[in-house]
């Protein structure tokens, strides 16, 4: 029972301090036990025992995260986890779960909360802005790099392979890899997309088109129509007509809403940002952007953080739509 002499706390912060202890106590735990088996073993076959251990609680079920309803709470206790990520890969460098959530990891990271906040920061500092987007940059690599290595736990030299034969390489990926296809995809998409001082980067788009392809045959429903959402931004980028661009995304974009059943935010602001922006639909922009605040966030926890995240989004790109269209 609490003291009646305890000082009193401003309203909301015991909620927010309980979920920030839930997010974090329990990696503190995984390397405080770490640290202390390196210390009674001079071996390292105990020791890797638990990092494997440890990586295994980390790599699996995050619906903490994905349910949570303060984007903001995520973006300061999201880095943490990412560093313990990585800690244990230095001790455990070809655990397949780890690497996957390192990729998944820090591609989420940094589209959430640093590339998103750099078009908002642009408005009033467009150096510091440049300088998000370049840290952007550098997080899309590493969370590439660890896709790849992922891939590779299953598939040696998968990189070189699939540089020098795409489909070859790729035709050796089977279900257990969609995941990591996916977020080596889209962080390698996204490295892309940002890559204007890398202009060699561009030569890389097929290799990302053919991950993305091949995770689209081998589960076309992974996250719930994610991977459609990636083809349907790549589909906006391919050197073909207008017409046939915009088809290819509208089927994208047809199953992204069939496969999340309406759900998801993200379905319909991607499609504002990939399609009615460049083709300057004003009317379906608004259309979409509603849509997307029409969600109820705490309808679907499972995608609670998520719909926050893109709602947040879609308020920012109605605020300042004056900027994309003639009004």
């Amino acid at each position: 029972m609490a003291s009646a002499t305890a000082p009193r706390r401003t309203r909301g912060t015991p909620a927010r301090l309980e979920r920030a202890a839930r997010l974090l106590l329990a990696p503190c735990a995984v390397s405080l036990c770490i640290g202390l088996c390196a210390g009674l073993t001079s071996g390292c076959s105990l020791q890797r025992f638990v990092v494997d251990r440890a990586g295994n609680a980390l790599s699996g079920d995050n619906t903490v995260f994905a349910s949570d309803d303060d984007p903001d709470l995520i973006a300061a206790a999201t880095p943490f986890g990412l560093k313990l990520t990585e800690s244990l890969l230095a001790k455990s460098p070809e655990h397949r779960g780890l690497l996957l959530s390192a990729a998944q990891g820090f591609t989420q990271y940094a589209y959430a909360f640093v590339e998103m906040p750099a078009d908002e920061t642009e408005l009033h500092d467009v150096a510091a802005a440049e300088a998000a987007r370049e840290r952007a940059r550098r997080l899309y690599r590493r969370a590439r790099d660890y896709g790849l290595r992922g891939l590779a736990v299953g598939h040696p030299d998968f990189e070189s392979r699939l540089r020098a034969d795409p489909d070859a390489a790729l035709s050796q990926a089977g279900p257990e890899d969609v995941a990591l296809l996916y977020w080596t995809a889209a962080s390698w998409g996204a490295l892309v997309s940002l890559g204007k001082n890398e202009p060699s980067l561009l030569a890389d788009l097929p290799l990302v088109q053919g991950l993305a392809d091949r995770a689209l045959a081998l589960d076309e429903s992974f996250g719930q129509g994610s991977v459609h959402l990636l083809e349907l931004s790549l589909a906006m980028s391919a050197p073909r007509p207008q017409e046939e661009r915009l088809a290819a995304a509208r089927r994208h974009f047809d199953r992204a809403l069939a496969l999340s059943q309406g759900t998801q935010a993200s379905v319909f602001v991607t499609w504002a940002e990939s399609v009615s922006i460049p083709a300057g639909q004003a009317g379906d922009f608004d259309a979409m952007i509603g849509r997307a605040l029409a969600i109820d966030a705490d309808a679907h926890p499972q995608v609670r953080l998520a719909n926050r995240i893109y709602q947040r989004r879609a308020r920012w790109l109605q605020e300042h739509s004056e900027q994309f269209f003639n009004r």
